[in-house]
């Protein structure tokens, strides 16, 4: 079982995605479950960083393709703790290890967890004096207004 890092020998494996878990199902119930379909190689309970809870979803690496699909087959829609179960192929690997570089934390890309900026939502950053005046300068026409009056032509 995985708390933190995948195995070393992950290369073969395929790994499964399984949806919809209660957050009290560990990775031994996992493993137990899931073994009847083959060898496993690893189950990863991806964990809430703050809180520590279970984010409700796992990955089960087989060591056989043929086993994981059979797996998948067969507990799709099946009953765990209460829930039914969501079962399908992983899409995609683990992040690079570059993104875990401060100490197993992701890098930060939206302003932290749960907390609003102080910042207004523009998507400029020049002050608001500035962007003012740019802005009425450029949707002005430079022969003045036009109203529906003047459309008529000179004789």
């Amino acid at each position: 079982m995985s708390y933190g890092r995948p195995p070393p020998d992950v290369e073969g494996m395929t790994s499964l995605k399984v949806d919809n878990l209660t957050y009290r199902t560990s990775p031994e119930t996992l493993r137990r479950v899931f073994e009847k379909y083959g060898r496993v190689g690893d189950v990863y309970i991806p964990r809430d960083r703050y809180t520590k809870e279970s984010r409700g979803f796992a990955f089960v690496r087989f060591l056989d393709k043929r086993d994981a699909e059979d797996a998948m087959d067969a507990m799709d829609g099946a009953l765990l703790d209460g829930r039914e179960l969501r079962v399908q192929m992983a899409r995609y690997g683990r992040p690079p290890d570059s993104m875990y570089s401060r100490r197993g934390a992701p890098p930060r890309r939206y302003g932290g967890y749960g907390r609003r900026s102080r910042r207004s939502k523009s998507r400029s950053r020049t002050p608001a004096s500035n962007r003012a005046s740019k802005s009425r300068s450029r949707s002005k026409s430079k022969s003045g207004p036009k109203s529906p009056g003047n459309n008529e032509a000179e004789p």
